[in-house]
């Protein structure tokens, strides 16, 4: 910052400004709106993007900075595709103002996630949040009779490469990338992958998870259906890691998954009919009917 700042105080100034993108696939991209290639940090910042940006808002305390960032899709850089298929949703972005005479006299500029992407006209329009913007999540404890955890998150904490829970397998027969249709599927019953995900290994649509909608047999066969397609084609041949799934009651926590102890729902939470009913001599207090 140092140099920059000795940079700047000269009043002829070479500065341009570069952006840093890291997609949730580890993909990482650089671009800058100087005529010439940068390089720093181990990143390549190209200049062939047509990427630029908008003024940015900064404000103290906790408000929410943001900009925007203005570029063209072309098939070297950000495509049109990979913005269908929602690999752009949520990457982190760092960007700066940089000397290109000597970019380690550099500054941060703004540091935060991508949020909304509009495209148009063979150009994209990407609004930028900026780190505070994550303190805008509610927070907390949710007191329902369902777990409030993600499977194989921090709360749960059940570890999802147990063997019986995972099937690592080709993609055989794939309909309009929602529904797949394998020949075989033995060791798994009926709905065991319910409410769980596909992720998948390789190809065109690699990265990409597609929730679980329905696990049905299909004769010998078994048929995975996804509740919305995948932004990007699955081909037959594609590796798959379809995972179980878990419907948040206490009795699946126990029995399928055997992790009783990490259930994160209270399960005998009395129901809004127990808390406003008139008295009755029920015994009944777990909020279920009072009429039987």
């Amino acid at each position: 910052m140092s140099g920059l700042l000795t940079h700047l105080e000269t009043g002829a100034t070479t500065t341009c400004r570069a952006w840093s993108l890291t997609r949730r696939d580890g993909v990482v991209m650089g671009f800058t709106d100087h005529d010439r290639l940068l390089r720093f940090d181990g990143v390549d910042f190209r200049p062939d993007t047509g990427l630029t940006a908008l003024a940015l808002q900064q404000t103290t305390g906790l408000s929410v900075d943001n900009t925007e960032a203005l570029g063209a899709l072309c098939d070297a850089a950000i495509t049109e595709e990979d913005i269908e298929a929602g690999r752009y949703d949520g990457a982190q972005l760092c960007a700066w103002l940089v000397n290109w005479q000597d970019v380690d006299a550099r500054t941060v500029l703004f540091r935060g996630t991508i949020g909304e992407l509009r495209r148009a006209g063979g150009a994209f329009e990407a609004e930028l949040r900026g780190l505070t913007d994550a303190l805008n999540v509610p927070l907390g404890r949710v007191y329902q009779k369902a777990c409030s955890a993600v499977l194989g998150d921090r709360a749960c904490s059940f570890d999802l490469d147990t063997p019986g829970y995972v099937s690592e397998r080709a993609a055989e027969e794939v309909v309009e990338n929602r529904v797949f249709r394998f020949a075989e599927m033995g060791g798994f019953a009926e709905d065991w992958f319910r409410n769980g995900v596909v992720r998948v290994q390789d190809g065109a649509a690699s990265g990409l998870v597609g929730l679980i909608k329905r696990d049905r047999m299909d004769g010998a066969g078994r048929v995975i259906e996804l509740w919305h397609p995948l932004g990007a084609t699955v081909a037959p041949g594609d590796r798959l890691r379809i995972q179980a799934g878990c419907d948040k009651r206490m009795a699946t926590c126990q029995f399928k998954f055997d992790n009783l102890a990490n259930f994160q729902g209270f399960p005998d939470i009395p129901g809004d009919d127990w808390t406003i009913t008139d008295p009755t001599k029920s015994q009944r207090l777990d909020g279920g009917s009072r009429r039987r």
